[in-house]
């Protein structure tokens, strides 16, 4: 279980149903400008740098205009990010009054991944979902926002590169996802729509994508294949979706604005 920590004394006001949502891979604040950059910039996955300060910094102005941001490949505070936690680090200086994260590779004190969200919502509560998979490390965090059982359930995912592993994390996807009436999923899922057990998880789940047809997140400098996703259970209105001109990551952030169901975000 992981706790909802506050960025701030600020609350934000449930009265809206429309949310601004925001899903970007930050690879611990590395920005990627070209395929060479992955082995002549290798280094800053071990070591700090002050770019990704300066990256940081960069992507507060844009998360302001955020309701919920869900962040993967935030460095939790080791040695690469100059033991700064990058997800408290944004709530506070985007104003956040919620945020959680979910701790999930860890290799010695160098580099700690994790999935974190960003909210102007109160958390209700938050889980720790590890994944399945041939390698350890991968997780879903899970936040409730709202009303017990008529509140909103957000699902923040970074699945596995192999086929095999992903289809099994759909599977337990699958599951949770089950447990809640309105749910929002988003994160790096690695797989195009078209991908088999992406297709069966849709079906299973009832989850559909923003976008029926998103637009390509990665690589960032040259955005090709989209990867990046958000998903939405059946009564969350979409009304936009599109990946940002924001070249901060090896990804592209993608970005959704949704219509919510009044009870959703009600107090509880």
């Amino acid at each position: 279980m992981t706790s909802a920590n506050t960025a701030s004394d600020q609350q934000t006001g449930t009265s809206g149903a429309r949310l601004r949502i925001l899903s970007f891979n930050i690879q611990a604040g590395n920005a990627t400008h070209r395929y060479r950059d992955y082995i002549t910039n290798s280094w800053k996955h071990i070591w700090p740098d002050s770019g990704k300060q300066r990256n940081l910094d960069a992507l507060v102005p844009w998360l302001e205009d955020y309701d919920l941001v869900g962040l993967q490949e935030a460095d939790g505070g080791s040695l690469r990010s100059g033991f700064l936690n990058q997800a408290r680090y944004l709530a506070e200086s985007g104003r956040f009054p919620y945020w959680t994260q979910q701790r999930n590779r860890r290799v010695g004190p160098i580099a700690h991944s994790t999935n974190c969200l960003l909210s102007r919502y109160h958390i209700g509560d938050a889980e720790d979902h590890p994944l399945p998979g041939r390698i350890a490390g991968r997780g879903a965090l899970l936040a409730r926002i709202g009303p017990p059982k008529k509140g909103l359930a957000v699902i923040i995912a970074h699945l596995s590169l192999g086929p095999t592993s992903r289809a099994k994390q759909w599977d337990f996807l699958a599951e949770l996802a089950a447990e809640h009436p309105h749910t929002i999923l988003m994160g790096d899922f690695n797989c195009l729509p078209e991908d088999r057990s992406f297709q069966q998880f849709m079906e299973r789940s009832e989850l559909r994508l923003a976008d029926p047809t998103p637009p390509p997140t990665f690589p960032a400098w040259r955005p090709r294949r989209a990867i990046d996703h958000v998903l939405v259970s059946a009564d969350i209105e979409v009304e936009k979706c599109e990946a940002l001109r924001l070249t901060l990551s090896d990804h592209l952030p993608l970005a959704v604005t949704a219509k919510l169901p009044a009870s959703c975000l009600a107090s509880s």
